[in-house]
């Protein structure tokens, strides 16, 4: 059976692509627990791409089946749970230092408070290239500390994809906040 475009409409709940973001956001808490437990594994790498890898089947079940509300305000949590909730983890093992996590969180953070105010005035805020870049990076610092033979071995390459990164998480964000401030949308906050 072929899948039709626009299956769900706007309001839906129970959609294929939140089904995969509920996925998500169950089996995150048994990756941070392997990653405070074991570190960089074999089983905890595997995971990890399982989970990143959901981000894009759920982004394309939303395009084929329609885009909801519940499922634009649920993915970006559920990304930023797992990335974040991984990032610390990795903070509380000591392989990243909290200084590149905490940039991270604070932006990922002001950016989905933003996003919240604006969307109860109507206002949707679409993911900009660059923060596809951005997330895509924090993925790979990520994954790169989880993969053994760098993450028990090299870690200094996960630390330095961090700092690229920050870089590209701040850079993002300032482009919001340009957007924001040429639209108005900062009286709305």
């Amino acid at each position: 059976m072929a899948l039709r475009t626009g299956t769900f409409g706007p309001s839906a709940i129970a959609t294929p692509a939140n089904g995969v973001t509920l996925a998500r956001v169950v089996m995150t808490p048994l990756l941070l627990a392997w990653i405070v437990d074991s570190g960089a594994s074999w089983p905890a790498e595997a995971l990890w791409i399982v989970l990143s890898l959901t981000d894009g089947i759920d982004g394309f079940l939303a395009r084929r089946h329609g885009s909801t509300r519940s499922g634009a305000f649920l993915d970006p949590l559920a990304d930023k749970f797992l990335v974040l909730g991984a990032m610390v983890c990795l903070v509380h093992i000591d392989v990243f230092g909290w200084v590149p996590v905490a940039l991270i969180a604070a932006r990922e953070i002001a950016m989905s408070v933003y996003r919240a105010v604006v969307g109860t005035k109507g206002v949707s805020i679409p993911a900009r290239r660059s923060a596809k870049l951005k997330t895509v990076v924090q993925d790979l610092a990520v994954g790169l500390a989880l993969f053994p033979p760098i993450g028990d071995h090299h870690a200094g390459v996960a630390r330095l994809v961090l700092w690229v990164a920050v870089a590209l998480t701040l850079y993002t964000g300032a482009e919001y906040l340009r957007d924001a401030r040429s639209r108005g949308d900062l009286h709305a906050v």
